[in-house]
């Protein structure tokens, strides 16, 4: 196992380094970058997304030159260039930028003036807290209800909780988030939870138990609005991972000595059937941390690294895009390894060695 581990380690910078120079290409023919948006602020143009979608077409013209600089002085269109680093050839920025995520230096950002270390460290409590009690109730949730759903498939208990699922599938998280708003949270009912931050602005103040449940009241709302419309698809693939090892003649041999229903179950059915679930832990759990709740922070007023990536896309912030980019990636692959790690230890005839991993 060591060796595969080894091996997977290794791949990890081959692929790090494709995702980085495709995005890397990608930004760079985006319309509406940050010396363009300087020059049309200076001019007092629009610089919004939809303007940059409808008319500006990229940072360069047909000529060569910025789109909306024409009649400012080209010193200072150089000026703007060097201050971003567009005065040197792309893959020497390209390279450069690499070196210095190599050093953990993920540089500053265009607009804030913070490095993005800090910005990221800042984010990261409101994301953390989302994605991880969000991740941990999804499967506390989905996993026994997907057991027991199929276990008693087509009795009405299977019925109507298919119907709470179909329904928690279909209408989005922000959705619901608006709904516990306007219920919970002084929209046009009840006003028993906050609306903006993570913890009260007097948290400092409280005792290390009312810090507790002053967070706790603070993130009750958020969470289990992404609970809501995320423990659909959990649930189903559960069942469907059960119903197939169910049918399948071991379970029927393993009734047929004498076991209890109880020990085919969790003893034989169960280590096969969570390979499934285990193999979508790693991209559940970095879409829910990372991307699943941007309009959840916007409804709540959390200041995640959901916003924090939009803002960046938005104004075109290259060192914020680039180096989340890069950490969330890295993340992802690290992740995965450990899915495959948890492979093994649910089942431990898996061998990935043997296969050539």
């Amino acid at each position: 196992m060591g060796a595969y581990v080894i091996r997977r380690l290794l791949l990890m910078i081959p692929t790090l380094l494709g995702i980085m120079v495709l995005n890397f290409a990608i930004v760079q023919f985006a319309p509406g970058g940050p010396v363009e948006q300087i020059l049309a602020q200076i001019e007092g143009q629009d610089v919004g997304a939809t303007a940059r979608i409808a008319g500006s077409g990229g940072d360069l013209g047909a000529t060569g030159e910025y789109r909306g600089a024409r009649g400012l002085d080209p010193e200072l269109i150089a000026e703007l260039e060097a201050q971003f680093g567009f005065d040197r050839p792309l893959h020497e920025r390209f390279l450069g930028m690499i070196g210095n995520y190599l050093r953990f230096d993920f540089g500053e950002s265009f607009y804030s003036n913070r490095s993005v270390g800090e910005l990221v460290l800042d984010k990261l409590p409101v994301s953390i807290s989302l994605g991880l009690w969000t991740t941990l109730l999804i499967y506390l949730i989905s996993i026994p209800l997907g057991i027991k759903k199929a276990v008693r498939d087509g009795t009405p208990f299977d019925f109507w909780t298919s119907t709470v699922v179909i329904i928690g599938n279909a209408v989005p998280s922000f959705l619901f988030a608006i709904l516990l708003v306007v219920l919970f949270a002084g929209g046009s009912f009840l006003d028993l939870f906050p609306l903006r931050g993570l913890v009260s602005e007097h948290w400092e103040e409280l005792s290390w138990p009312m810090k507790i449940l002053d967070y706790l009241w603070h993130i009750t709302l958020p969470v289990l609005a992404m609970v809501i419309g995320g423990f659909a698809g959990l649930t189903m693939l559960t069942k469907n991972s059960f119903l197939e090892e169910i049918n399948k003649q071991y379970v029927l041999t393993a009734r047929a000595k004498g076991l209890t229903e109880n020990r085919v179950l969790y003893g034989h059915v169960f280590r096969n059937a969570m390979l499934v679930v285990i193999a979508g832990f790693p991209a559940a759990f970095v879409s829910i941390l990372f991307t699943g709740a941007l309009l959840i922070e916007i409804i709540f007023s959390l200041d995640g690294l959901g916003l924090l990536g939009y803002e960046a896309v938005i104004n075109r912030d290259y060192p914020v895009i680039f180096g989340t980019l890069f950490m969330f990636t890295l993340l992802g692959l690290v992740l995965n390894l450990v899915g495959d790690l948890a492979y093994v230890a649910v089942d431990p005839r898996i061998d990935f060695e043997a296969r050539g991993g």
